[in-house]
């Protein structure tokens, strides 16, 4: 299930001219023995001299890194007209961000990446004489070394994905970016200048539509466009922002100093913004969430360790508000599939799963896990399956889980028995541990790609990563063991 494998130690050889990750040679007297590679775990395992990580590219149907030229702690996929189900590849896909620059201007980044490639791979994975998978600085393919499904390939082997990239000149640093779901080309940004902005970027995405070119991640255009509207009522940065689902337009954002602000549209390129904020939290606004069902009802959670739950009809209260970690909250996600589940995350690396409809009761807790050690970045429920959420944590995995799931340990063993040669893996992983992506570092915000089913997105301090887990879109038997 894991992102990496941590092979064995080598033998410390006189050779200089050996290459790292060759193996001894099988006529020697002194040949060392195949040992099974075995499952990564951050925190748990340490690496010793000579050990090291390698990716394992049969657990991925797809997997490509890329990034702009800046960290950014925050994207949003833009929906496009390409089919609301996709599940051929290549594909395509259209995604806004923002920069963290230190010491140069930011910007807001429309990109789109078509032609990427993939397939689906066994359930078992087959042996292979060259473990080593390189990603690209740019973009990789976790299928190079094998011809695509697709039939992509020609006689160079897969292409590879074309990045493009538009830049928008943005005031300060971008701590949160959304596009609107129903005109996506309509964003709003959060900066840490305490400034929220609305954009309208629809030629940028009308040029990419348009071109197939490969523009390079260091393109130096940066665009200057005046914003739609900006708001500079907050009285502190933030990063809490959120359109609505149901009612095109409304837009919720809160900050620092425990303040949300109401945005109604007054027409396609106005806002009404209520100088009045809602107030309930006695700390920072860390995220906001529009019910899916509920059209003036939206869910934020805070420092101050609650979740408060609004209703924009009933005044500037929330209509209840509860503890729910016994730290920070971080973020929060609104299960669209399943509206009564409310997942959260904490400081102390835990997430916890709600049922809204047993507040009242004395424990609306229908599951929590302990699995992460560091604070969760960013949880988001599944498009597709109701009972499947991804984590991301600073601890540096990007996780999936699959809350229906529950341990068959018979299944369980003749699964290990299958492939005990290829990998050692952990037996002590919670049933509901569908996957875990390693190899990002300083994670901060994924999504799911809602019209590409088992597609997910991260970004993290050293770029982004789309990622398809070979046991989430296909169907297999949900294992924790499976992608070892």
């Amino acid at each position: 299930m894991g992102r990496f494998t941590k092979k064995p130690k080598k033998a410390k050889r006189k050779n200089k001219g050996s290459k790292k990750g060759e193996g001894s040679s099988s006529s020697s007297s002194n040949a060392i023995p195949s040992i099974p590679a075995k499952v990564w775990q951050p925190g748990v395992d340490a690496l010793e001299e000579g050990e090291e990580l390698q990716c394992d590219p049969s657990a991925y149907n797809s997997l490509h890194a890329f990034h702009i030229g800046w960290p950014c702690l925050s994207f949003d996929v833009v929906r496009d007209s390409l089919g609301l189900v996709r599940t051929e590849f290549p594909h395509t896909i259209y995604c806004v961000t923002g920069t963290q620059a230190n010491n140069a201007p930011n910007s807001i980044g429309i990109f789109k990446i078509s032609n990427i490639s993939g397939k689906r791979k066994e359930l078992v994975p087959t042996k292979k004489n060259d473990d080593n998978t390189d990603m690209d600085s740019e973009s990789s393919d976790s299928d190079d070394d094998e011809d695509d499904d697709d039939g992509e390939a020609d006689n160079d082997g897969p292409k590879a994905p074309v990045f493009q990239v538009r830049k928008v000149f943005h005031e300060g640093c971008v701590n949160r970016i959304r596009a609107m779901t129903q005109k996506p080309h309509i964003c709003a940004s959060w900066g840490d200048t305490g400034h929220v902005q609305i954009w309208d970027f629809a030629s940028h995405l009308n040029a990419l539509a348009e071109s197939e070119t490969n523009i390079s991640k260091d393109a130096t255009t940066v665009y200057n466009q005046t914003p739609l509207i900006k708001f500079t009522g907050h009285k502190d940065e933030g990063y809490a922002i959120d359109w609505s689902s149901l009612v095109p337009g409304r837009l919720v954002s809160g900050d620092c100093k425990n303040s949300i602000h109401l945005w109604e549209p007054a027409s396609d390129s106005t806002w009404n913004v209520d100088g009045k904020p809602f107030v309930g939290h006695t700390a920072s606004v860390e995220d906001l969430q529009w019910s899916p069902t509920e059209p003036h009802v939206f869910a934020s959670c805070s420092v101050d360790m609650t979740i408060a739950i609004w209703d924009i009809r009933m005044g500037k209260k929330p209509g209840t508000s509860f503890k729910a970690h016994d730290t920070d909250v971080n973020v929060i996600s609104w299960n669209r599939l399943a509206s009564c589940m409310l997942a959260s995350g904490g400081d102390d690396g835990t997430f916890t799963i709600r049922d809204l409809r047993m507040l009242k009761e004395a424990n609306s807790v229908v599951a929590q896990f302990e699995y992460h050690k560091h604070p969760i970045t960013s949880i988001e429920w599944s498009p597709h399956e109701a009972s499947t959420l991804a984590v991301s944590s600073a601890d540096n995995q990007l996780t999936i889980w699959d809350l229906s799931l529950e341990r068959d340990e018979e299944e369980e063993s003749e699964f290990k028995a299958k492939i005990q040669e290829e990998v050692h893996a952990p037996t002590d992983l919670p049933p509901q541990l569908l996957f875990v992506h390693q190899g990002q570092k300083d994670l901060k915000e994924l999504h799911w790609h809602t019209q590409i089913p088992g597609m997910l997105i991260s970004t993290a301090a050293d770029g982004f990563n789309i990622l398809m887990p070979s046991n989430i879109e296909s169907n297999l038997p949900a294992n924790n063991a499976v992608a070892a």
